[in-house]
């Protein structure tokens, strides 16, 4: 049997995004993201349309998706109350304070990319330099809806299969935002048929 309910959020588990983009003063502001899917070499985010990141995006489209590891969610959350909008927007929750320099509130290190402006988060394995094709607001008009198109992908060699350009699903592990609480990954249980990378090994009792 089902029962309807009505929660508050919709976050059922999806990957946290740190997000850099450049301000208008030509410094930088990262922000925590719950909501970015890909297809294929877009990556379509959703973003408060009051945020920093936003204000950013519809004057700069260069921007870097940096994935962190499930060990990186206390300087997640060490972001989440802070915004770089000056002043402090109405629409963001209680508690919610200015600070202009994310990264080292964060105690995240800045590092150069190659094809855009904003910098790539040094201590995640994933970062994803891109330019938004696309930004507009949702149905609902209180989000934007970014569509982002990759560019070039940075990767820790300790995820990758060695000679290929394959991340190694068994080596990665992203941070998981699951109804405001932070996952990993558990086991794996299977693969798709359309995998570059299957398993070479199963373990278990015989």
């Amino acid at each position: 049997m089902h029962i309807a309910i009505e929660p508050s959020i919709l976050y059922f588990g999806t990957p946290v995004v740190l997000l850099s983009t450049e301000n208008e003063d030509g410094t930088f502001n990262l922000a925590p993201l719950s909501s970015a899917w890909a297809l294929g070499h877009t990556v379509v985010l959703g973003l408060g349309s009051d945020g920093q990141s936003a204000h950013n995006l519809t004057r700069r489209p260069d921007l870097v998706i940096n994935l962190p590891s499930p060990d990186l969610w206390p300087a997640v959350e060490r972001l989440a109350p802070l915004t770089g909008r000056h002043p402090v927007p109405a629409t963001k929750a209680a508690g919610c304070r200015y600070e202009p320099d994310k990264f080292g509130a964060a105690g995240l290190r800045p590092e150069p990319s190659d094809t855009v402006r904003p910098p790539r988060v040094a201590e995640c394995p994933l970062q994803l330099e891109a330019r938004a094709a696309q930004v507009r607001p949702d149905a609902a008009g209180e989000f934007l809806i970014v569509e982002a198109q990759v560019r070039k992908v940075h990767a820790d060699p300790a995820l990758t299969v060695p000679g290929t350009d394959h991340i190694d699903p068994a080596a990665w592990s992203p941070l998981i935002y699951n109804f405001r609480h932070y996952f990993g990954l558990g086991p794996e249980l299977g693969h798709s048929y359309r995998t570059q990378t299957p398993a070479t090994t199963v373990s278990g009792c015989s």
